[in-house]
């Protein structure tokens, strides 16, 4: 595998990418205006398990949750985990709000925007896992530094999680991948690579849920790889 070359290290200060699609249909856009604003991450504060749960337990984030099938799945596998999902897709965020009313999954909280603004409000070391399924590629030199994967979006997400805590970040797209694994090569005094065997990264590990878009990819030819990054002391 050919690695990228290393550039000077990037500080993203928002997420770009699309917030709208298709009209919704009634029963979305009844569920944005009703469900949506009850299970809302607070727009202001400190951003706690105690907060949006009531109680301290371990808390989860999914960046760019796309139509909300991992989160549903892992709300549900972990009902005394709290799950905080993140997108600025008005359509994915209906979808996820079928299944959260479907499932009856009371243990998810919803942020329609950007990730790194509710991020930076959770207090260092606590979250648990963090999740980063498939973001977008952004294919072109010039705009890499709109990726999720650089070094200022690393190393707050590392600061956020807890000692032992785990990233997981999955791809389909060969430039991300190479520049995904040249990034963590950069944090290696920050996270310890799960992946051990070789190929290891090209299966999923139990509890990891294949999303319709690593399916569809599959489809087309392109391979998902998953990789799971641990939190070092």
């Amino acid at each position: 595998m050919t690695a990228l070359k290393s550039g000077d290290p990037t500080t993203l200060n928002r997420l770009y990418g699309r917030s709208s699609g298709h009209k919704l249909r009634n029963s979305q856009a009844e569920l944005v205006e009703t469900l949506l604003p009850a299970i809302s991450v607070p727009q202001e504060g400190e951003i706690t398990a105690q907060r949006l749960f009531g109680e301290d337990r371990p808390l989860h984030l999914e960046i760019g949750f796309g139509g909300g099938e991992h989160l549903a799945y892992r709300a549900d596998l972990l009902p005394d985990h709290g799950f905080i999902g993140c997108e600025p897709f008005v359509n994915g965020v209906a979808q996820a709000l079928t299944h959260i009313r479907d499932q009856r999954l009371a243990n998810v909280r919803l942020h329609m925007g950007d990730a790194l603004e509710v991020l930076r409000r959770v207090p260092d070391g606590a979250l648990t896992m963090l999740y980063l399924l498939h973001p977008d590629p952004w294919p072109k030199a010039r705009h890499a530094k709109r990726r999720m994967m650089n070094d200022g979006p690393v190393d707050l997400i590392a600061a956020k999680l807890k000692p032992g805590g785990e990233f997981r970040v999955a791809t389909d797209d060969p430039t991300y991948l190479n520049w995904l694994l040249m990034i963590m090569q950069r944090h290696t005094h920050q996270f310890e690579w799960v992946n051990k065997a070789p190929g290891e990264w090209l299966n999923y590990p139990s509890g990891w849920l294949e999303t319709r878009y690593a399916a569809k990819a599959r489809r087309q030819g392109r391979t998902p790889h998953q990789f799971r990054y641990r939190r070092l002391n």
